[in-house]
């Protein structure tokens, strides 16, 4: 199976000002397409996961533009240009190249 691991697992931050999280996979991400489908995605205290970017960089709908993604091959990571409170959760890669997809660990992000 691809591992996924994220860095930092705890990360915290000063309302806005910005925070960047590290994913990697132990192997390549880019499909037979072409494509390389890493996806992030947002867990918020006490609800359900919600996706906010797909194939690396592209951001769901309604999910706001201080969030961005970027990287290729094996390297990705996820930038909030300015956090907000309703930021807090954690937050988690994954990989929908190879089967079975999986998740990083996880990083918590939290206001100081």
């Amino acid at each position: 199976d691809v591992v996924m691991t994220q860095s930092p697992l705890s990360l915290p931050v000063t309302l806005g000002q910005p925070a960047s999280i590290s994913c990697r996979s132990s192997q390549s991400l880019v499909y037979s397409d072409g494509n390389t489908y890493l996806n992030w995605f947002q867990q918020r205290p006490g609800q359900s996961p919600r996706r906010l970017i797909y194939k690396v960089s592209n951001r769901d709908s309604g999910v706001p533009d201080r969030f961005s993604g970027s990287g290729s091959g094996t390297d990705f990571t996820l930038k909030i240009s300015r956090v907000e409170a309703e930021d807090v959760g954690v937050y988690y890669c994954m990989q929908g190249t190879h089967w079975p997809w999986t998740f990083g660990q996880g990083t918590k992000v939290e206001i100081k």
